[in-house]
């Protein structure tokens, strides 16, 4: 596990074994996740997207506590994955990081609770799996503009991007804040905090 630039946000690069029947890779490790971020994840659901080259989906993320922390894989085809420091208070806040996940590298990417997240479909058909800590909660669940210019993510567009209603209509980053809606980092580290005097599990 490699960590990011941002707080909280870890990639994974397995091996991938090939011989003439074909390959296998260990997509997710419990153990090396437990060691590198100094607690496990809870496992409540398993979401699975397949998305049309141009699809932009995001920036997403949920109330802390409880939040949802994930572990993004892409499955087949490829996707540049955005992770966007949303919490406020953060040494980091409003910067982001792109990571290319693709059916190649085979490449995981873990995301911290209060954190954003966001990818961009680069080939012409991607499936994405997330491993979440928290089933969805429409409640809690938040978002920002994928295109709000003062993020200002330099995602790779020669097409014109597809979003959902809901994406399209999200706020800026500052609208967020002024609306109270950004989780806060303090709160955030003191959440993480907490997972770490857990019980390990396995």
């Amino acid at each position: 596990m490699d960590p990011l630039g941002i707080d909280g946000a870890w990639c994974y690069t397995p091996r991938v074994h090939t011989d003439p029947r074909g390959m296998f890779w260990e997509a997710f490790r419990a153990a090396e996740l437990h060691d590198a971020v100094g607690h496990g994840l809870d496992l409540a659901q398993v979401n699975c997207s397949v998305s049309a080259r141009g699809v932009l989906r995001g920036v997403h993320f949920a109330d802390v506590p409880p939040g949802q922390a994930k572990y993004v894989t892409c499955v087949s085809g490829a996707i540049l994955d955005v992770v966007v420091d949303v919490r406020t208070g953060s040494p980091t806040f409003g910067r982001w990081e792109a990571v290319r996940l693709d059916a190649v590298s085979r490449r995981g990417l873990y995301i911290a609770e209060g954190l954003g997240h966001a990818f961009l479909a680069l080939s012409d058909q991607a499936t994405v799996t997330y491993l979440c800590s928290r089933p969805y909660t429409p409640e809690r669940e938040h978002g920002i503009h994928p295109l709000d210019p003062e993020v200002g993510i330099d995602w790779p567009l020669d097409v014109e991007p597809v979003l959902s209603d809901k994406d399209a209509k999200a706020p800026s980053l500052e609208e967020a804040r002024a609306a109270g809606l950004l989780p806060a980092y303090q709160t955030c580290v003191d959440f993480y905090r907490e997972l770490r005097g857990r019980p390990r599990q396995g």
